[in-house]
């Protein structure tokens, strides 16, 4: 097991996140990354590295992903094999949980089904207030845009078994949005998502971290607003298609299905040149054909649950809305997973060697900004 720990401007909460590291498990293999913290922050890492750490870094603050990633490249070329436990510097973690989402890698690791293992809050007692809204609407995000429910989205401890690593520093993004998308690719690239109950600790109502609440919110929440955005765009545009074909015929198909053929060519084409990452890597005819195919099921599901809504005495107004809300998780997923998807876990091995030769040349080791 190796504990991999990014750290900017870290105070006294580092030095003692390790000493009870090495109290509960004095084998383990502790590497730090220095995220540019600058040389006021020299005297941390050197008693750091006196504890028997492994202390890596650069010049310039590059952000928390970044810092992730470096740490990845570190480990995959020096310490292969293992499997990696992610903590914050800043005291959220106590070493017992740390073991405890240690373990369950290590028992997530021994089949074909790979799983990263969180470390999940529940956010009880003195927690702040910007800390638990965060979660919270970001939880709630989540949940609508992918359709799965996942109780801390935001948690920094996190485990990983070792084949995992090719992947990891194949994921977009180098700030606090990195984390994030990881949770948006797991599924896509075959990986399970699991959880760990953990205390929810926060010392002196979070001081130590470097959190923006603006900058970096927009940045955790753009991978699901755009989607949400692009989503919403198309729903005014296929409601209002459809409230005119309402006024000129009398049938419900031909209403549905016109404004949904109007619709759905804006929302294929905003999803496969600014929302999915990977969109213009697909050929446009093979991406459009099974986007359509997407579309005629989504028709029919929005349709039939349309009919059933006017069974009930539902206006045709508030049944539209209720049927949009009720397909837009299922579109999101297949799309993500399927229609724009990038590499598979397979793929991304293939180009490890190529990311670490980055690594190497230019980005040498570990820069976070939370």
């Amino acid at each position: 097991m190796i504990i991999l720990i990014p750290a900017y401007e870290p105070d006294s909460q580092l030095p003692a996140l390790i000493r009870s590291i090495r109290d509960a498990e004095p084998w383990a293999t502790v590497v730090v990354v220095d995220d540019g913290s600058g040389p006021d922050s020299k005297d941390v890492f050197d008693g750091v590295k006196a504890l028997g750490c492994h202390v890596i870094g650069y010049a310039r603050n590059r952000g928390k992903g970044f810092a992730l990633k470096t740490g990845f490249g570190f480990i995959a070329d020096h310490l292969p094999g293992r499997n990696v436990v992610c903590a914050d510097s800043d005291g959220q973690h106590t070493a017992a949980d740390i073991l405890r989402v240690a373990a369950a890698v290590s028992l997530e690791g021994t089949g074909d089904g790979l799983a990263l293992v969180l470390g999940s809050r529940n956010f009880t007692g003195n927690v702040p207030a910007r800390s638990k809204f965060g979660n919270t609407a970001t939880r709630l995000l989540f949940s609508l845009a992918t359709g799965e429910r996942i109780a801390d989205t935001q948690t920094g401890l996190r485990g990983y078994p070792a084949s995992m690593l090719p992947w990891l520093r194949s994921v977009r993004g180098e700030r606090y949005e990195y984390e994030l998308n990881l949770l948006l690719e797991a599924k896509q690239a075959g990986y399970a998502i699991h959880n760990v109950d953990i205390a929810t600790v926060y010392l002196d109502h979070n001081s130590g971290s470097h959190f923006r609440p603006l900058a970096d919110s927009v940045r955790i929440y753009a991978p699901l607003l755009k989607f949400l955005a692009s989503s919403f765009a198309a729903f005014l545009v296929d409601t209002v298609a459809f409230l005119l074909l309402t006024l000129v015929t009398d049938s419900l198909l031909v209403a549905v299905a016109g404004a949904r053929a109007v619709s759905s060519a804006v929302n294929f084409l905003v999803n496969r040149r600014m929302v999915f990452e990977h969109g213009r890597d697909k050929p446009a005819a093979a991406a459009g054909l099974r986007y359509f195919s997407l579309v005629l099921v989504l028709l029919a599901a929005n349709y039939g649950l349309i009919s059933a809504l006017d069974a009930l005495s539902v206006a045709a107004l508030p049944a539209k809305i209720l049927a949009e809300i009720v397909l837009l998780a299922v579109s999101y997923a297949v799309q993500q997973r399927y229609l724009f998807a990038g590499e598979t876990a397979g793929t991304s091995e293939r180009n490890a060697d190529i990311q670490s030769l980055d690594l190497s040349l230019g980005h040498h080791p570990g820069t976070l900004r939370r």
